[in-house]
């Protein structure tokens, strides 16, 4: 990573980090903050702003915040809350990461990351948060703990790939992008069985 980035891999990495931070905002702020303070990630002058997230302050209250929502993301309904409250947390946190990512000396395009960032934020909370949903309902208490676990390994995982291998940023980015509306076309098709199956339940029961 010793050659400055292009504008479509800035990008790419500002989509990718800000539809995790829809996922992890807090496991993004850390472990990027880890990676950069163990010279894992060695930044171009483009992302320098970025080490403000190796600061012990920020680093420290990265890491609480991300245990608290290591076990509050693994316990059924609890999760729901959880999203319910970070759904303009991890937004406005997605939009500031892709904003300190993109080029501080074109305002023109910091404009346009912090909306598409808060914008993927938001899209990859919504996908998260109605798939949590449709878990809860379920009656195996095991698949919140898997899938739980699913979003850290591969919000782990993914931040490294962007970080260290910035030129497949925008194929991780479209990928998070495919997964996340998926995620919200299942929720929606399982919402709307549960909808229609309670008028016929109903119904059925008041039948003699």
């Amino acid at each position: 990573m010793n050659a400055q980035p292009g504008i479509m891999t800035l990008l790419g990495i500002a989509a990718s980090v800000s539809l995790l931070s829809g996922w992890r905002l807090y496991l993004c702020i850390l472990a990027t903050g880890l990676a950069m303070r163990w010279h894992m990630l060695p930044l171009p002058e483009h992302l320098q702003a970025l080490r403000v997230l190796a600061s012990p302050w920020i680093m420290g209250a990265a890491t609480l915040a991300t245990l608290c929502e290591f076990f509050a993301d693994k316990v059924p309904w609890l999760d729901t809350i959880w999203d319910t409250v970070h759904t303009a947390i991890r937004p406005i946190g997605g939009a500031l990461l892709a904003t300190a990512i993109v080029d501080p000396s074109d305002p023109r395009m910091q404009v346009v990351a912090f909306i598409l960032g808060g914008g993927g934020a938001l899209l990859a909370h919504s996908g998260k948060a109605g798939a949590r949903a449709v878990v809860n309902v379920s009656p195996e208490p095991f698949s919140n703990i898997a899938l739980s676990t699913t979003e850290d390994v591969a919000t782990s995982g993914l931040l490294y790939v962007v970080y260290a291998y910035p030129y497949v940023s925008g194929a991780v980015a479209i990928g998070l992008l495919v997964i996340t509306i998926g995620m919200m076309v299942v929720a929606w098709r399982t919402v709307g069985r549960l909808f229609r199956r309670r008028p016929a339940s109903a119904k059925d029961a008041r039948s003699p």
